[in-house]
């Protein structure tokens, strides 16, 4: 090793448990690249594969919850992990099985209620909305956008009331705090608003334009997994709530030109995009 080598360093670890999206704009492949884009080492459970491009999700395969379990078993047994993210974990068994290997994990988790992708297309089966209520308790941060919000507790967050109503469910489940994304909510201002409510705390809004395109491929993974990354690395959680809108914001203005609708681009940002 010669005096410029740096040698082995220390890095910051993420892990993400999700599905692989054959197209490349969301699941596994949009967290890992995110991961990387900010700096952290990410690790990966997969879940599921899909046969996915911009415009749909073609199939679904399931990997055996075993399998699951023995990739989540073989990453913490050698590695010291700095946050956790969930994306699509699709029935009932994937999320049962994600939440016990979360219970003996004591740092940052965000989960992202991952249903229905940008495309339409469902992600997650009908009797998994239960299950996924009891994964909340192991959650640092969960990140729903209106309409996962509405599933998940019958109403859409689409007023202040309607939003307290809604963080006060998810506090019940036992969450320590909840994103409220705006970007299924609009009310006509050009103005997105994401919405930080934390379990005994004052919520805080993040405001920004709204970005006039349709390549929002992959944007909530994208989001959830920023997130994951800076908490990783030892943000407070409302500065990675806004690290994370500031990576999704400039991948969207820069959005990617593949396929036939296009994907929010991991590799548009840096520190002085924002």
């Amino acid at each position: 090793m010669t005096s410029a080598d740096p040698g082995p360093r220390a890095v910051p670890y993420a892990l993400t448990i999700a599905a692989s999206d054959s197209g490349g704009g969301a699941g596994i492949q949009a967290d890992l690249k995110t991961m990387t884009r900010l700096g952290v080492y990410g690790g990966s459970v997969v879940v599921a594969t899909t046969a996915q491009n911009t415009t749909g999700v073609r199939s679904t395969h399931l990997l055996p919850t075993e399998e699951v379990r023995a990739q989540y078993e073989a990453v913490v047994d050698d590695v010291d992990v700095g946050a956790i993210k969930t994306g699509m974990l699709a029935t009932a068994a994937g999320v049962r099985t994600v939440r016990d290997c979360l219970r003996s994990f004591d740092g940052p988790v965000v989960v992202d209620p991952v249903m229905v992708a940008t495309s339409g297309d469902r992600l997650l089966e009908a009797d998994a909305v239960d299950a996924y209520r009891d994964l909340f308790a192991e959650a640092t941060l969960v990140t729903p956008n209106a309409d996962e919000t509405a599933e998940l507790v019958g109403e859409r967050p689409d007023s202040v009331a309607a939003r307290d109503r809604a963080a006060g469910r998810f506090f019940d489940w036992g969450a320590d705090a909840v994103l409220f994304k705006g970007g299924h909510v609009d009310d006509g201002s050009g103005t997105v608003t994401d919405v930080l409510a934390v379990d005994g705390g004052e919520p805080e809004s993040f405001a920004a334009e709204r970005i006039d395109t349709e390549a929002t491929h992959g944007s909530g993974c994208t989001l959830s997994s920023a997130i994951a990354a800076e908490l990783a690395r030892g943000a407070s959680l409302s500065a990675a709530v806004a690290r994370g809108i500031e990576f999704v914001r400039a991948g969207l203005r820069a959005s990617a030109l593949v396929g036939e609708r296009g994907s929010v681009n991991h590799l548009a940002w840096h520190p002085e995009a924002e």
